[in-house]
């Protein structure tokens, strides 16, 4: 759930500031809904399969159109050519920004489960794949 951090911080910090025995019940409330929250260890492998991807990939070039350009020197260098503001592109339903270098396009590290609102993150992830393969 990625409430359940959010709630940890909440209630340590009501603790902190109530103290016992008022604040223990934060601390019971935050107990009692991560024992039930969905459990999921996506994120966790994720972040495994990234760090080994990088041992192997970790010099491929950023691309061109997520690199900052702050000078004219690397605009002219084509640096942030074909930028796209994500902001924009998600209200006109434009073309999305590919962040990734070219050889990991394709790649998926972070495969969430169907539980809990990782259910959601799926969902629009495969929307989004969805839409990339279109454009």
């Amino acid at each position: 759930s990625p409430q359940a951090l959010q709630m940890a911080i909440n209630a340590r910090q009501a603790y902190e500031v109530l103290g016992s025995p008022e604040g223990e019940m934060s601390l019971m409330q935050a107990a009692v809904y991560l024992a039930v929250a969905p459990k999921s260890d996506a994120v966790y492998l994720a972040a495994k399969r990234v760090k080994k991807e990088l041992k192997q990939t970790g010099h491929l070039p950023v691309p061109m159109q997520v690199r900052n350009a702050p000078t004219s020197l690397m605009k002219k260098l084509d640096y942030g050519r074909g930028y796209v503001n994500p902001h924009r592109a998600a209200e006109t339903g434009g073309p999305l920004l590919e962040c990734l270098p070219e050889g990991l396009r394709e790649r998926h590290f972070y495969r969430p489960t169907r539980n809990g609102f990782e259910e959601t993150i799926c969902r629009r992830l495969q929307e989004r794949r969805g839409k990339k393969k279109k454009d």
